[in-house]
Parts: C-alpha cells; sequence; structure tokens
C-alpha cells in the first residue's frame, strides 16, 4: 500500500469555503471516479496559533499502488487540484509525497 500526501494553504478568511469545497465538492468528485485501487481519503486540517496566520489542510489518501495513484492523477507525484480548490488556496504542494506501507502495528 501506499500513502499519499499531498497539502495546502489558504488565509484564515478562506479556511472554511476551502473546506467547504473539499467536502462538498472535491472529496465526492474524486470518490464519484470509482478509482480502482483508492482505499481511503481522509482531510485533515492544522489550525494556526493566531487567526492570522494560515490554515493548512493535509489530504491522505492510501491507494494499492504506484499503478493506481497514476490512474488518479496522471503521473506518479504530480498534485491534482481542481480549479474550485485553486481559487480559495494561497499556495499548495506542486508534488505529493509518498510513502510504502512497511509495518503496520496494532
Amino acid at each position: 500500500m501506499i500513502l499519499r500526501l499531498w497539502r495546502g494553504w489558504t488565509t484564515a478568511e478562506l479556511a472554511d469555503s476551502y473546506d467547504e469545497v473539499l467536502g462538498t465538492d472535491v472529496a465526492p468528485g474524486i470518490l464519484a471516479r470509482n478509482l480502482d485501487g483508492l482505499r481511503s481519503f481522509d482531510v485533515w486540517r492544522r489550525r494556526p496559533a493566531e487567526q492570522t496566520g494560515e490554515h493548512e489542510f493535509l489530504t491522505a489518501m492510501v491507494f494499492d499502488d504506484m499503478t493506481a495513484i497514476e490512474r488518479f492523477a496522471g503521473g506518479p507525484t504530480q498534485s491534482y487540484v481542481p480549479p474550485q480548490a485553486r481559487a480559495v488556496l494561497t499556495r499548495f504542494d506542486l508534488h505529493s509525497q509518498h510513502y510504502e506501507l512497511r509495518q503496520r502495528h496494532r
């Protein structure tokens, strides 16, 4: 399994808007593609200590293998950022990071 991590940042004023775009448009759109090999898709948000700072969003997707990731993104590390997400982000990772599962402890 491969963990695919991607981060995007936005202003305090636009953070809730981006959160909504992710939850009502981006994530449902990705899941509607019924991607073979996509096991999970989670969104994390980190709020800054001060409201004037950027809010960071992290998407964590788990895929069966790199072939499944390439089918999703069009390339092994290309980020997937739809126009509606770009409209409310101040910056984002141009490339995703990938981690291969080595051990699982329970």
